[in-house]
Formats: C-alpha cells, structure tokens, sequence
C-alpha cells in the first residue's frame, strides 16, 4: 500500500519517500515518524502518543522531538510557519492535515523480457475526501513550437492559484504533466490521477495576440461545466500569464463548488460526512431566505459535530447568525450574537491559513462583536491567503464600506464581481455597491444598485432601506413611503435610534446621510 498526498508518494513496504517524483533521503525515525502521522491523520497525536510509538516509550527531550517533526516537514516541502501538512495543534499534539489517497504499489515488471509490450493502465486511485482538479497541459495550437514555454506557463501559474484554495485538492504540476503530448481520455485521467475535475484548454497566437480557451470537465461524467476564451497581447508575457490565472482560477473554484454542492445533495442523509453537511449547508445560505438560513445553520453545526476542527463549518455557523442579525430574524439577540461571536472566533483561530475560515469568520465577527479593524485584518490576510475567492473581496468591501472607506469598498465589490460574475451570492454584491454609493453621494448610482439585489433577494433588509433612504433623499416621497411599508414589515422593531445596533456604521457623516434618507421616508425615531 502507497500514501499518496501533496506531490509526495510514502511505500512503507519498500520504506520509501518520494517527492516530485525524486526520492527523498529519511532517516528511519523520521520515516516512522511520518509513517505514524499518516496513518493516525483522523485524529491529533500527543507527545506521549509519539515517544510510545517511535522510541518505545522511552524518554527522549524535547529538541530531539522537534528535530524529528521538523525533518519531516522538510523531507514532505513542509514547514513550522506554513504547516500546510503537518499541523501543531496548541497544547495538544500534532495532526496530519494533508489529503491522503491510499493505492496499491505497482506490480514488479515482467520477466518475460519483452520490452515492446505496452505498460498498463495506471489502477484508478479513490477520490480524496474533498474536490479535487487536474489541470492538463494546455494545447499549443499556434504552430510555433516556441510557444510551448507560454502554454506551459498558463498553466502552472493557474496551478499555482488553484492551490491557494485549501478546500480544494489540486494535482502538482509534475504528475499532470505526464499527459503532455497525448491524446488522453479525461475518465481515465480523473480515475489515473484520483480527480474529480479535470481543467484542459489551447493556446493559439497570432501576430502580437493571443488567445486562451479553457475548458472544465467533470471527470466522473464526462460532461462540460464551464468554459471561456480570455485574449490579450504579449507586450508583458508575464502579466498576461498571471492575468489569466487569476481569471481562470476565480472563475473555476465556484464551479467546482456548485457541481460538489449537487453531489451533496443527492445523497443520502445518514451517508452524509462534515464536508457533504457543509456543503449542503451552502446550498441553503446561498438563498439567503430566513427560511433557507434556518435550514443552513444546523447543518453547519453537524459537519462541527462530525469534525470539530472544521475551521470553515465553524465560521459558516458564525455568518448565518450574521445573516440572521443583519435582517431583524434574531429571537434572543445576547445569546445569539454571544454564541456567533464564539463560532466566529474558534474559525480564526483554528483557521489562521483558511481563507474561507478567515473570510466568513472575520467578517461575522466585525459584525457580531463590533470589532471593523480587526475584520478588516483578517479579510485582507484572507485575501492574502488567496486572492482568487470573490467572497474575501466582497465581504471586505462590505466591512470597509461601514468604516467609512466608500472607494476602496467599490473596488472590492468590483474585483468580486469580476471573479465570480454569476456567483450565488451576486445580491450581496450588489448590496454592497449600493450602500457604497450612497456613502459617496451618488445616490442615482446607490439606487440602481439596490433595485438589482431587490430583484434577487426582495427579503434583504438593508437593501430595503438602501431603496427607502434614496428615495427620501432625492424626494420622490410616494416610492420612498412603499419602501418603508416594507421595511416596516420585515423589521417591526427598527428605528432611527438603534441603526448602529444593526449595522455598525463607523462615520458620524454616513450615519446621518442614513438616517435622513429613512427619517424622510417615514421611519420613526
């Protein structure tokens, strides 16, 4: 039996590790080490689990245990500071973080000494337990053969930005380089490589220009997801080539979501693991219903159950009750808001390096303890982190549009609209533009933005009152008036009084534009 995970390969029959397809030299406790964490990864090791596995129980110090962890980040491209694989859990133990397939070593040669007989089919490997991706080398369909280099670089750049997403299990560079030149079947890809998506596309240049097609597969069906053509000049190949990463990968990653979500969706419920729960949990959120939030967030809380550490069920818990907040649905507000702020805090701590973690967390927890800076710190790292997720883009441009920052806010809801342009979440994009633009003053511009998340989602408070404040400010007093009759309905209990109760407006300027749009369309005090 083989360990395969990261770009690495562990035979613990032939005692063997190799990494990039090049054998790693181990010492044979650090090999034990490495060995053990894999084979315990569903749960965290303590430092008396280790000393009894690997030296016997015997009393070793504490720098030569160190020593050994460290040498096993380093053997498998892993380190303290990003602990990408092996991961310390404070005052706790160690826990293998990596996704792990198991596959049988290959059979030894043939002895029959006939060297023209054609190697066999790789054996199809098992899915990980979250979505997985090949990306192919890209066809060069220009005729110049000194193109290659620009086909190539597309794709480990886009390689490259897909692995900032740590939900999602990306194939190294090496192993789906292997297929370069061949005609190959994506089936017999996804099932080689253990991938659920494949990503293949073409290069084609003409004169000064050039043209990229991408194309995504769903390697267990073979049916098409998604595709796009991008073109752009080769006055700055470099640009160009990270340009068109960013767009393919921002563009990829959703699709990859939804398509997972359907699977969750149509399987049982007693088969259901942490990841199927939180996927289906995003189905319902994505709705933003009270009734959809209210299915959402128990599933949320059982992919808590089933995994504990999931950093990201975690902070989709915290948001819901955000959600639930930001709309008036809360029935006891101190324990609601004190068990969000709890959810969200456990997400960022348990999930420094997860940018959906920090995403959703940090900005539940701006929210929910009021805390703007802090958000905004934990959004940008997440943006940091990976800066293809529109949802880190848009959600910081919310918490920089309520601190007073209506520009930058813009250009955050901009650059999210630009990655994800048909995301399940477009209304709260366009929720935030519209309160963006009433900050700024350009009320034309507010409005028509919030008349496009109205049509979406007509249940949005805050757009109900971004409608209701624009109309009062520009005077047309009748649909200012048909706006608070349902803001009124949604949200018996808002006043003019308690705004910063519900939103945290940060400048006494923008509250006081606010709250004059509302006041002159009829919302008491």
């Amino acid at each position: 039996m083989q360990f395969i995970f990261a770009d690495c390969v562990l035979d613990p029959d032939r005692r063997e590790l190799t990494r990039a397809a090049e054998t790693v030299a181990i010492g044979p406790q650090v090999f034990d080490l490495l060995l053990y964490f894999i084979q315990n990864r569903d749960r965290v090791v303590s430092k008396d689990d280790i000393l009894e596995a690997i030296w016997g129980g015997r009393i070793v110090s504490e720098s030569t245990l160190t020593s050994h962890i460290n040498a096993v980040r380093k053997a498998i491209g892993d380190s303290g500071e990003e602990q990408h694989l092996v991961r310390t859990v404070p005052r706790k133990g160690f826990r293998f973080v990596g996704d792990v397939r198991e596959a049988q070593a290959s059979d030894s040669p043939s002895a029959s000494g006939n060297d023209a007989a054609p190697a066999p089919a790789r054996a199809a490997l098992a899915l990980p337990s979250k979505p997985s991706i090949a990306v192919l080398p890209f066809q060069n369909l220009s005729g110049d053969p000194e193109q290659d280099y620009f086909a190539d670089g597309v794709v480990e750049e886009i390689i490259t930005e897909l692995s900032r997403a740590r939900w999602l299990f990306v194939i190294a560079r090496n192993s789906s380089f292997t297929y370069q030149g061949r005609a190959v079947d994506v089936k017999q890809v996804g099932e080689e490589l253990g991938v659920g998506y494949v990503l293949e596309g073409s290069v084609r240049k003409a004169s000064d220009r050039v043209r990229i097609t991408g194309q995504l597969i769903d390697a267990t069906t073979g049916g098409h997801l998604w595709a796009e053509r991008y073109e752009g000049t080769l006055d700055d190949i470099f640009e160009l080539q990270d340009r068109i990463a960013a767009n393919v990968a921002g563009a990829i990653a959703p699709q990859v979501e939804l398509a997972e979500i359907e699977r969750a969706k149509s399987k049982p419920p007693a088969s259901l693991n942490a990841y199927d729960c939180y996927l289906r949990g995003l189905a319902h959120m994505n709705r933003g219903t009270r009734e959809s939030v209210a299915e959402a967030l128990p599933l949320f809380h059982r992919g808590i159950e089933l995994d504990p550490e999931f950093a990201a069920a975690h902070a989709m818990a915290a948001w819901c009750i955000f959600w639930r907040k930001v709309n008036g649905w809360m029935e006891d507000r101190p324990h609601e808001i004190a068990e969000g702020v709890h959810l969200a805090r456990r997400a960022v701590e348990m999930g420094r390096d997860d940018a959906v973690a920090l995403t959703r967390g940090g900005h539940a927890l701006a929210h929910l303890a009021g805390d703007l800076d802090s958000g905004i710190a934990l959004l940008d790292r997440a943006v940091f982190l990976n800066p293809n997720l529109a949802s880190a883009w848009f959600l910081g441009g919310f918490l920089r549009t309520w601190h007073g920052e209506s520009e930058s806010a813009i250009e955050h809801f901009e650059r999210a609209m630009r990655l994800s342009p048909v995301d399940p979440e477009l209304y709260r994009m366009q929720a935030g533009m519209a309160m963006a633009h009433l900050f700024a003053g350009r009320l034309d511009a507010a409005s028509t933005w919030a008349e496009q998340a109205y049509r979406n989602l007509p249940s949005f408070l805050m757009v109900v009152a971004t409608i209701a404040a624009t109309r009062g400010l520009v005077g047309r007093q009748e649909e200012a008036q048909r706006a608070m009759e349902q803001l009124r309905a949604l949200d018996p209990t808002l006043r003019i009084s308690n705004l910063t109760d519900w939103l945290p407006i940060h400048r006494p300027e923008h509250l006081t534009k606010f709250a004059d749009g509302l006041r002159k369309a009829g919302l008491p005090e």
